[in-house]
């Protein structure tokens, strides 16, 4: 049973022109570091892994953001997901070269959903993450584009089950709804998901408290939690998220 797996804790770092930024709902974003200073300080937090998100990489058309990936990657050695702008096979075998473990792929799987049986044929479904941003509307999830800003006909369940399908090895949901706000995960979702799927589930904003991280593994049955103003601002460490959930007898990766 993957509930009996450790559990996760992902920093995410948002970038744009090549710096870490944090906003609300994806708008308004305000500068929060530099990638590699603060992915040296997540390595020696005990972060279990990384995740980059060029947010402004598909609705510019823009490249993901390879330099940054081979600067981080030759200094960092824990897990890199990235993801922004993947467009193509090339894409994502660059990603690769440049270091990074697993590409997050979001809107390109939407416009072509054969990109992702694709990709994980010829790199393996361990490298293929499909992020998600999902709001709410009356009792079910709408699935946004192009880093939040067009709404789409697909329901984020019926959706993730597809993804799971054409050979995703993980999915990364992003609650819109719940992003930046510090009001605690979207449990909602995210336990209906994790019901619905094998393949496991990063659950994404709304982290405000020790609290939300905890209950998005106990309510939301997520496999992993990422956040990213509570870390980067170090309103809260890694080490004591993790001393909270073995309080809560939540199995977690050592530190050491």
């Amino acid at each position: 049973m993957k509930n009996n797996l450790s559990k996760r804790i992902i920093p995410c770092l948002d970038i744009d022109k090549g710096r870490v930024v944090k906003g609300k709902s994806f708008i308004n974003l305000v500068d929060a570091g530099d990638p590699n200073e603060l992915s040296k300080f997540y390595n020696k937090e005990g972060a279990d892994e990384l995740v980059f998100l060029d947010i402004t990489a598909s609705h510019e058309k823009r490249k993901a953001i390879i330099n940054v990936v081979e600067k981080v990657s030759s200094e960092v050695f824990i897990p890199l997901t990235v993801g922004g702008g993947i467009r193509d096979l090339d894409n994502i075998s660059e990603l690769l070269l440049a270091g990074a473990d697993k590409v997050s792929i979001n809107t390109t799987a939407i416009e072509n959903p054969e990109f992702i049986k694709r990709s994980s044929s010829q790199f393996g479904s361990q490298c293929i993450v499909v992020a998600i941003d999902a709001k709410k509307e009356g009792d079910s999830w709408s699935v946004f584009t192009h880093g939040g800003k067009n709404k789409t006909q697909l329901n984020a369940i019926d959706w993730s089950k597809k993804v799971e399908d054409l050979g995703a090895g993980e999915i990364l949901m992003t609650s819109m709804d719940k992003d930046g706000t510090k009001s605690g995960y979207d449990n909602e979702l995210n336990q209906k998901l994790a019901s619905a799927l094998k393949i496991p589930l990063i659950a994404s904003g709304g982290a405000g408290t020790l609290d939300h991280l905890v209950d998005a593994i106990k309510i939301g049955e997520a496999d992993a939690v990422l956040a990213a103003s509570i870390f980067h601002y170090k309103e809260i460490s890694i080490e004591r998220v993790k001393e909270e959930l073995i309080k809560n007898k939540i199995s977690v990766r050592s530190n050491s």
